[in-house]
């Protein structure tokens, strides 16, 4: 049970790093649109990641030896969180809704370049 409690921070980690990365060239190249385009990307690249990371402290406290957060009650909420805070955003702010939906993806990409990744490695293994 250790090996996949290694495995699966060490997976965690990869697409929170990966997550960083496409939301910094993301915000970049939405830059060139204007500065309400970057930093609406921005902003929806931060509510990806903090779902994420949500989603992940509830996953890793599932199970036996899990440990119940205090996230289990905020990871029932999170959408509900997360549309508020768009409507305050998108409702007080100039920020561009079609920039800040695209950050939203951000964590969708992260898992499937990870997901491409592990499928390179498994081909790679299953030629030698």
């Amino acid at each position: 049970m250790a090996e996949a409690d290694d495995i699966f921070h060490r997976t965690a980690a990869r697409i929170m790093r990966t997550m960083l990365l496409v939301a910094v060239i993301g915000s970049l190249v939405a830059l060139w649109r204007g500065w309400t385009y970057g930093a609406a990307f921005a902003v929806g690249a931060w509510a990806s990641w903090l779902n994420f990371r949500w989603l992940k402290g509830f996953v890793a406290g599932l199970g036996p030896g899990g440990k119940p957060s205090g996230f289990m009650l905020l990871f029932a909420l999170r959408y509900l969180l997360l549309a508020g805070a768009a409507y305050v955003i998108l409702k007080y702010s100039k920020l561009s809704l079609p920039a800040m939906l695209a950050g939203l993806f951000v964590s969708l990409a992260a898992v499937v370049i990870e997901i491409l990744i592990q499928l390179g490695y498994a081909r790679r293994n299953l030629d030698r």
